[in-house]
């Protein structure tokens, strides 16, 4: 019978070989600390746990009804030292794991610049973090390195030992972007843009992924993260400009299609502002971005004339005006110029609060009162072609 329960075991442990403790053997400084982070945690419990287990097999045993030695006594309710220690040391946990998770967490924030390189490394001032804008489509990533004006689908390729910066956002669905080796798993949302520093620390090919369910190609939805010194950084975005074809508008909207297990694509060039078109939901030429109605919003808004639909009718929208046939829209206050004015630096100011500059339709400056409205609109010509 103990040979029988033995195998059982054994059996039973034996799935358990096909983990793989990734989050464990990070390959980065950030990674690193939450794994720390997380041994700490996982030790300061088992101070409980392993007691409690234990003494629950010892208590079973020594009171066991076979046991006449043991001493009986029913009328037993109260012991200030059992209580002293059933309160005081998970308080104690608490108290401690609490500091420490608080600390650690606020340390590595996401949206916290990075202080160092690794455990024995200061981060050097003149050390300028890698910039790579991600976007989670259906059901691929595209990765955007605006220093380089390249991008790659479903590959990442960084340069070991210098602080990365991504800013992320997603075309459509919610989806979460993971690269365990790295750093911590950060949300990607449509019309948001979210921030995550990281650094890898050793060379290798490593595993990113979606970790969030986001339909039919989600499983599939994984790309190589290849970690390389800089000569070999400077190599793979060499070999983008020679093979790429130019990431455009048009063929952004084409590579938005939902497709699963899609391939590694390079591209030689990126359509200016790409990004923050796509956080400000406008890719499309036609269409005005989230960031202009919001400025048009906080100066007061349009009143009635704000129901004029946004978005013209073409053969991709479907859409029409709601005040008679005509495709038309609301395309600025005043000027083109004035418009444009609400255009404020990127750096240091969230992508809610600025304009993304637009390429799509030219702004037109005829001013024209509508329902009464002291303020003077631009509005594209129905009769135009644009």
């Amino acid at each position: 019978m103990p040979l029988r329960r033995l195998i059982l075991a054994g059996l039973a442990v034996l799935p358990l070989g096909g983990c793989d403790l990734v989050l464990l053997n990070p390959a980065g400084d950030v990674a690193a600390q939450q794994s720390n982070l997380l041994i700490f945690a996982t030790l300061l419990m088992l101070v409980v746990i392993v007691p409690v287990m234990v003494l629950t097999v010892l208590f079973a045993y020594r009171y066991r009804a076979s046991n006449r030695d043991a001493d009986y006594a029913p009328d037993w309710d109260h012991s200030a030292r059992i209580e002293l220690v059933v309160w005081a040391v998970p308080l104690l946990i608490i108290i401690v794991l609490g500091a420490v998770t608080y600390v650690g967490t606020h340390h590595l924030d996401p949206y916290r610049p990075l202080g160092r390189v690794d455990a024995d490394t200061e981060l050097s001032e003149d050390v300028e973090p890698l910039e790579v804008q991600v976007v989670s489509l259906d059901w691929k990533w595209l990765f955007i390195y605006p220093q380089y004006d390249v991008a790659m689908v479903n590959e990442l390729a960084l340069p070991v030992d210098r602080p990365v910066k991504f800013s992320l956002t997603s075309e459509k669905v919610m989806n979460t972007f993971s690269v365990p080796t790295m750093a911590g798993m950060i949300y990607t949302m449509a019309g948001m843009e979210t921030t995550l520093h990281g650094v890898l620390n050793a060379e290798g090919r490593y595993e990113g992924r979606s970790a969030h369910y986001s339909g039919e190609g989600f499983s599939q939805m994984r790309f190589d993260v290849i970690a390389t010194d800089d000569g070999g950084f400077d190599e793979w975005v060499s070999g983008i400009r020679d093979t790429g074809d130019r990431l455009g508008r048009d063929a952004y909207l084409a590579l938005a299609e939902p497709s699963v297990d899609h391939e590694v694509v390079p591209y030689d060039g990126v359509a200016e502002n790409l990004f923050d078109l796509v956080v400000n939901l406008c890719v499309e030429p036609d269409r005005m971005c989230m960031s202009e109605m919001m400025a048009i919003d906080a100066q007061g808004g349009l009143g009635l004339a704000g129901l004029i639909a946004t978005v013209p009718e073409t053969a991709a929208t479907g859409t029409a005006a709601v005040f008679g046939p005509e495709p038309r829209y609301v395309a600025a206050l005043c000027t083109p110029e004035d418009a444009m004015g609400g255009l404020v630096e990127r750096e240091g100011q969230p992508v809610r609060d600025r304009f993304a500059t637009l390429s799509g339709n030219d702004l037109v400056n005829t001013e024209i009162p509508i329902f009464g409205s002291p303020a003077p609109l631009g509005r594209a010509d129905p009769d135009s072609e644009s």
